[in-house]
């Protein structure tokens, strides 16, 4: 795999949220020494890389995406000997680590900052954005996106310094060559030390010029995205994805590149805004638009190929439960989430599992002192000032909370689900005695040999990784249906979206094709397809 410049475009990617996974000291908290102990069941999964959330230093004041020290380990996750354990023995399992960068902003307790606030002079101090000002007069009135002012004033210099996030996060200058140096130092250091690739968080963000109130794609932004993967990325096979909330498909293919300019995928976001209020916050609740979803989709499927590279996914650490949020988590929640993952699979692209997902894990419903997460705590004490009633309060959280995805994962059905002998930081869901990994591992009909089936198929057939993609029965208020076709294959992925039988209008010769996936066991009618059916039928085409 290692040997293949583009080995990401077969692979599968498996997200860790490392403080949720497997706790090995019992402190109740995920670390690196959990993830080794858990590799055997990544390997059986057949993943190829695992993207770890954050875990260089950090005072958390944004769960890790604060760094005070790029080349080191937070105490919480263990050691660098632990990472760097962790890097061989993933190796060892063909597995690759892609380790979680924040490149935008640095934590206050950085030593850069530290040094940068003591005076004008200080060489540190043009590594971070400053403007003059008065005290209590920021130089304009940029709005962090944390809530509060952009700007944050420093006595000692008697300047402001620019934050696009918390207080506590400023942001690095890359306008400064020396700034610029010594990330891509860091990045080698740890390519060196054996890591597959980098997630780049807000990268879009690096090339803000704030006199102009300008955050995401600034005027530099390609020739800093350029000069970084030539001074980094591009001396070896490393996979980068870059986070990049306003990426359209335009931007897309300047950043997924195939000459490898910049990067090898982005994150883009258009498909997981669709469930909200047009032009409200997450929290605003609506009902999916199912065409809309189907149109979102095709479109970056199609207009990304053979220019660019799409990232698939459902979920990550910042979403809810992909099962509870589009399928149906109680009566068909193993039918739902099968179909789900036969949808994205099937597409092109790299796809991303998070942690648990694999297993059909599902939103929670906690009492309200048992959340942790500090966006869903703002939100709600916000709204209850507001005079919303705590019933609706409690549906957008029960829908949409992070603490959702980050209960920890459920492995198997003895107190605290496997995951800690201590007492876990985040309630662990209730109902891990009926999901969990080890009972889903011994069932041929789980949710988890599903995941283990699709990315067999990927690796095993050329047409999911090459096969152009067309989106069939377009205004179909059920069915979600495409084709992947390259010169030699074919494939039909067909999915019943909804939780009642349907009768499916596509009318193909299915008895000369073969099944290569189908969620339910028993045979069926060819046309009619049960509560949240999926196919992926296949032909392979005469010479």
């Amino acid at each position: 795999m290692g040997k293949d410049k583009n080995w990401w475009k077969r692979a599968v990617v498996y997200q860790v949220y490392p403080r949720s996974f497997q706790d090995s000291n019992g402190d109740g908290i995920g670390d690196l020494r959990g993830i080794i102990r858990r590799l055997d069941y990544l390997e059986h999964l057949g993943i190829d890389a695992i993207w770890l959330s954050p875990v260089c230093q950090s005072p958390q004041d944004d769960n890790g995406y604060d760094i005070s020290d790029y080349q080191n380990i937070d105490p919480m996750f263990g050691s660098l000997d632990d990472m760097e354990q962790l890097i061989q023995e993933a190796s060892k399992h063909h597995i690759k680590i892609i380790m979680d960068l924040v490149l935008n902003h640095s934590s206050d307790e950085h030593r850069w900052f530290q040094e940068a606030r003591k005076s004008r002079e200080n060489p540190y101090h043009d590594y971070y954005v400053w403007r003059d000002g008065k005290e209590g007069t920021p130089p304009n009135n940029m709005r962090a996106c944390f809530g509060g002012s952009a700007w944050e004033w420093v006595p000692e210099v008697g300047q402001y310094y620019f934050h696009q996030f918390s207080v506590k996060q400023p942001d690095l200058n890359w306008e400064n060559p020396q700034v610029r140096r010594e990330i891509y130092q860091m990045i080698n250091w740890w390519a060196d030390k054996g890591v597959g690739g980098f997630r780049l968080d807000v990268i879009d963000r690096i090339a803000k010029e704030p006199d102009r109130e300008i955050t995401e794609n600034g005027p530099r932004l390609h020739e800093f995205i350029q000069e970084m993967a030539r001074e980094t990325f591009q001396k070896s096979d490393l996979i980068t994805v870059g986070e990049t909330w306003g990426a359209d498909t335009e931007l897309a293919k300047r950043y997924s590149n195939p000459d490898g300019s910049e990067f090898s995928m982005v994150f883009q976001f258009e498909h997981i805004g669709l469930d909200q209020q047009e032009g409200k916050e997450k929290w605003d609740l609506a009902p999916l638009p199912f065409l809309k979803l189907k149109e979102v989709l095709s479109r970056w499927q199609k207009e990304l190929y053979q220019c660019g590279w799409n990232s698939l996914f459902w979920d990550n650490h910042d979403l809810p439960r992909i099962v509870s949020r589009w399928g149906n988590d109680k009566e068909y929640r193993a039918e739902s989430a099968k179909m789900l993952a036969a949808l994205l699979h099937g597409m092109q692209g790299t796809p991303y599992i998070y942690q648990g997902e694999e297993l059909g894990m599902t939103n929670v419903r906690y009492a309200m002192e048992e959340y942790c997460d500090i966006e869903t705590l703002n939100m709600y004490q916000e709204r209850r000032e507001q005079g919303i009633p705590e019933s609706s309060i409690m549906d957008s959280i029960y829908a949409k909370s992070r603490d959702n995805a980050r209960t920890p994962m459920q492995w198997d059905s003895t107190k605290n689900a496997g995951f800690t002998q201590g007492e876990p930081w985040l309630k662990v869901n209730p109902n891990y005695v009926e999901i969990n990994a080890k009972q889903q591992i011994e069932d041929p009909d789980s949710v988890f040999r599903c995941y283990k089936t699709l990315i067999h198929l990927r690796k095993r057939y050329d047409v999911f990784a090459d096969g152009k993609f067309e989106l069939l029965l377009r205004d179909d208020e059920r069915f979600f249906a495409y084709t992947r076709e390259n010169q030699k294959e074919k494939l039909y992925v067909i999915c019943n979206f909804y939780g009642e039988t349907a009768d499916c209008s596509l009318k193909e010769p299915w008895e000369q094709m073969e099944l290569l996936y189908r969620n339910y066991k028993m045979p069926g009618n060819a046309s009619l397809y049960q509560p949240y059916e999926a196919r992926i039928y296949y032909i392979k085409k005469q010479p």
